[in-house]
């Protein structure tokens, strides 16, 4: 274990379990965890053997062995999570997507850099291997110039009306659980989107079932994508270049093989980069260096990109016709004020 930075814990969800899981195998320091209920937190510290466990998220923020706070709430909780972790000088990961939508990510951006604090979404893809050799490869023109993109992400969940994913007061919906990881690519690859096109299907309680669209880049680079929550696929993405192509094996955002091919078709090479656990400890690897830099933002995941993603699936939700019930009643948009 090392003597660096301390991390909180905010909620006790299955994720939540899997990130604390990797920093700690990572050699990371876990010094407590907070959930709405401290019978919760002292279950998931008593799991994890962390020191500390408390009964609110005020609680964890103001612990003072607590450096950096992980955000692992639901979506609609986010930006209030983050925002009081903010407002007792922690620095924040906050699970994708960053927001509910793009009003709140711009208020927490905003309060970020007013306490000079680091604020970065926990855009996991981003920094596994396979990723960076990825866009090492696409620099070095091994496909030429890169023009499209094409991503899925589906998954066969929980049909249950009461489960967070088909609920639209908890941020229901393909897109923001899943949708959010072939556009923040095809961001990465792109830059922001001119244009946007979007359809979707809709489950009984009114979340997007399923949601596919295009998004048209500068210069004519397209990302398209597919999000759904009740169907299984391959999960899997190409990047098409003038050059050549190439194809990220199953599961694309997860640490996995890609394949570099020519114009016929033919393999160049391939690679399968090694990573330690799920890779989740990343992307907090990355959060230690920027404050050890005494720097608040990621190249890597800038903080006003995801304020720019965010703009991005509120025009994809637009385009469907989707809002949010907390879009609707602007005077419960605590996280945001």
């Amino acid at each position: 274990m090392t003597d660096g930075l301390g991390w909180g814990i905010l909620a006790t969800g299955w994720i939540a379990h899997t990130f604390t899981q990797d920093l700690q195998d990572a050699g990371l320091r876990v010094a407590a965890v907070g959930s709405r209920t401290a019978e919760r937190a002292q279950a998931f510290a008593d799991e994890h053997g962390i020191p500390h466990a408390h009964g609110s998220w005020e609680a964890l923020a103001a612990d003072p062995t607590v450096d950096v706070v992980y955000v692992a709430t639901p979506h609609p909780f986010h930006a209030e999570a983050a925002r009081i972790a903010l407002e007792h000088g922690k620095h924040v990961l906050v699970e994708k997507p960053f927001t509910l939508y793009a009003a709140e990510a711009e208020a927490v951006v905003a309060l970020a850099a007013e306490r000079g604090l680091v604020v970065l979404e926990a855009m996991w893809t981003r920094f596994l291997p396979h990723m960076a050799e990825i866009r090492a490869a696409i620099a070095a023109g091994e496909i030429g110039t890169p023009q499209v993109l094409v991503a899925e992400h589906t998954q066969a969940l929980p049909s249950d009306p009461s489960h967070r994913m088909n609920d639209p007061e908890l941020g229901g919906g393909a897109l923001l659980d899943l949708g959010v990881y072939p556009i923040s690519f095809g961001v990465d690859l792109f830059g922001p989107p001119v244009d946007v096109t979007a359809t979707a299907t809709f489950t009984a309680t009114g979340v997007d079932q399923r949601v596919q669209g295009v998004l048209t880049h500068e210069g004519g680079a397209s990302t398209v994508f597919l999000a759904a929550s009740d169907l299984a696929g391959t999960n899997r993405a190409s990047v098409l270049g003038t050059g050549g192509s190439i194809e990220i094996e199953h599961t694309w955002y997860a640490p996995t093989a890609y394949t570099v091919l020519d114009l016929e078709r033919n393999v160049v090479r391939t690679s399968r980069p090694d990573v330690p656990g799920r890779g989740m400890q990343l992307q907090a690897l990355e959060l230690e260096a920027l404050v050890r830099a005494g720097r608040t933002s990621s190249d890597r995941m800038p903080a006003d990109q995801s304020v720019g993603i965010m703009r991005v699936l509120d025009a994809v939700r637009e385009r469907i016709g989707f809002a949010y019930p907390q879009e609707r009643r602007p005077q419960e948009r605590r996280a945001a004020g």
